[in-house]
């Protein structure tokens, strides 16, 4: 049973007074119903909008809380003044003041936050999920060295994850590569990465926790077996020390985490620091 209804209110896709909102309410031990209102962009949609608000704060008797990065002021009003809810405008929060300290005028236009579609960014993001997709789990190893970063880790460690979170978040082109027991016993990289190692990121994981994701795939198997998931991450962690890898433990973090862990270790030329 959720305890508080949260609308987020936008002109475009609502994405980012989603990402907003959800990030200040992680703050708070809520259960939360989400209603993204996207692409309120005329009088009519913000009326419907401030309707189904309302609707929300009669059938619950509570306000609900609303995000928004409406930009037309107009539209904005209809909201403060017709709906009975608590609104978080991210304009007047954040836009207003660095306005102020500026000394400038923001565009505040309509669909500004799609605009990102349009730039360079955009493409180059799109071109590294492509990229990341392609060197998933070693299929593909003929142009790692176009590679911001490359993960290592035995099978289920969280590289697949992980690789797309860093194109789709940050435009890097993330191979990953599985370490598998033919590794072990010659106890050496395979070949593909061993003139890539300043690029290289490790990612291992308690064995306990990888054997219950392996029983997930393939019940009952060697591959789940936990003696055999304990040799394995066992055997990495080793090899990644041996090769002066960086590396950390998935078990316990966030994929949010891992991600800005690797970026502050490997430090992409692509990102500006």
């Amino acid at each position: 049973m959720h305890n508080r209804t949260v609308f987020f209110v936008s002109d475009g896709t609502g994405i980012t007074a989603e990402t907003f909102g959800n990030a200040i309410l992680a703050q708070f031990e809520i259960q939360a119903k989400h209603i993204r209102l996207p692409f309120i962009d005329t009088d009519e949609k913000a009326h419907h909008a401030v309707e189904q608000i309302n609707h929300a704060a009669e059938k619950e008797g509570m306000k609900p809380i609303v995000f928004t990065t409406l930009a037309k002021d107009e539209l904005l009003d209809i909201l403060t003044t017709g709906t009975n809810a608590l609104l978080m405008d991210m304009f007047s929060t954040f836009v207003k003041p660095l306005e102020v300290e500026l000394g400038i005028k923001s565009n505040h236009r309509i669909g500004r936050f799609s605009d990102i579609s349009k730039s360079k960014a955009y493409h180059d993001r799109i071109e590294a999920i492509n990229f990341s997709l392609a060197h998933d789990d070693g299929q593909k190893n003929t142009d790692l060295e176009k590679s911001d970063v490359i993960l290592v880790g035995v099978s289920r460690s969280g590289k697949t994850p992980t690789s797309l979170y860093l194109a789709m978040q940050y435009g890097l082109k993330a191979s990953n590569y599985p370490l598998i027991p033919e590794d072990f016993e010659r106890q050496q990289l395979p070949p593909a990465l061993r003139p890539h190692l300043n690029k290289i990121f490790g990612l291992s994981i308690s064995a306990d926790r990888l054997s219950e994701i392996r029983n997930e795939r393939r019940p009952n198997s060697k591959y789940a077996n936990l003696e055999n998931c304990q040799q394995e991450v066992s055997a990495a962690e080793t090899m990644m020390r041996m090769n002066g890898i960086r590396w950390l433990s998935t078990t316990t973090k966030s994929i949010e985490e891992i991600a800005t862990t690797i970026i502050q270790e490997i430090k992409p030329e692509r990102l500006t620091y």
